[in-house]
């Protein structure tokens, strides 16, 4: 992709319109620094000097696409809790409507504390549900996302499964998505794996893909389009899901796409530094989608999403790409 058509199509990504339904979260940072270590046990002393809150999971996914300069809308549930109220306020910062968001007083807004020292995370705790969502909020969640798709050019599914998604809420929701002509695109978990059939796009990591193939997991080699165990998962999974793209992050090795009768294609990682890979998932299918819906080719849309990893794991915390960000990462490359 040449700089001009790099440029073009960070100009088209701010006509785009994207919906993203999912498991929504708070991140919730501490930050400070360690100077001793505790004489109750051998841990370290943090001092907190700060904190801060970012919208996470699905919303995270949502912010990521917003960066990016598209419309992004969000479906998902909060608990009535402070933490649902600062999530609110997080994403309306973001310029991201919450009127798709629905308040379940029976479970908690998902929240994840991490304390970070000196950049470096010490601990992380979680406070979360992860039962299954009634049936009336299954449907109140289905006619929510009839109402944001209108206008839209994609549709995110990100489950993270905190019980958000069951196989016939997201059936309906894909049949919706295809029946209005939209790119489709998923970030399945291993915990609970879905039936994605048909999709534009799904991006497991190599966990992810192993676990959804049903193939014991193999270590990564260095040479990717040698990797017999990564290829065989890739066949398994396109015949499994027939996807149009399946393109699996590989961490420090990069990503490899795989589509119907073609070849695999390998793309190595551009990362320069990793702070932190918290949230890359994230930028990855949220780049990728927003590409693919500009019409890019979907070996050029991988390689935006990549460039976009690239730049988040370079910072600490929940972080997002900018489209300047971008095109300096590319300028780097070479590209």
């Amino acid at each position: 992709m040449t700089p001009d058509q790099l440029r073009e199509t960070l100009n088209r990504f701010t006509q785009q319109k994207i919906v993203v339904v999912g498991d929504v979260m708070l991140d919730h940072f501490l930050w400070g620094k360690v100077s001793r270590i505790s004489p109750e046990a051998p841990v370290p002393v943090v001092e907190i000097t700060r904190e801060s809150y970012f919208p996470g999971g699905a919303a995270n996914v949502a912010r990521n696409l917003r960066a990016l300069g598209a419309a992004a809308r969000i479906i998902g549930v909060l608990g009535k809790d402070e933490a649902g109220a600062n999530l609110r306020n997080a994403l309306a910062e973001q310029g991201i409507p919450t009127a798709g968001l629905i308040v379940d007083s029976t479970r908690p807004t998902t929240l994840k504390t991490r304390i970070v020292a000196h950049s470096q995370q010490v601990v992380r705790f979680d406070r979360e549900s992860n039962g299954a969502t009634s049936s009336s909020v299954q449907e109140q969640l289905f006619q929510n996302f009839s109402g944001e798709i209108a206008g839209a050019n994609a549709v995110i599914f990100e489950d993270y499964a905190k019980g958000l998604f069951t196989q016939p809420l997201l059936g309906r929701m894909l049949a919706e998505s295809r029946k209005a002509g939209l790119v489709t695109a998923a970030d399945p978990n291993p915990r609970r794996v879905l039936d994605y059939q048909e999709i534009t796009a799904i991006t497991p990591n190599r966990p992810e893909a192993f676990a959804a193939a049903g193939v014991p997991y193999a270590e990564a080699i260095d040479d990717v389009l040698a990797d017999e165990a990564l290829q065989n998962v890739g066949s398994i999974l396109l015949k499994k899901w027939k996807p149009q793209n399946l393109l699996v992050t590989l961490g420090e090795h990069g990503m490899c796409l795989f589509r119907p009768g073609k070849k695999p294609h390998y793309i190595p990682t551009v990362a320069q530094e990793v702070f932190d890979v918290s949230g890359a998932g994230d930028t990855v299918i949220a780049a990728l989608t927003l590409a693919l819906s500009t019409g890019v080719d979907p070996a050029e849309a991988a390689e935006i999403s990549n460039h976009a990893a690239g730049v988040v794991v370079g910072k600490v915390g929940t972080a997002t790409c900018s489209p300047a960000e971008l095109v300096d990462s590319f300028a780097r490359s070479g590209c």
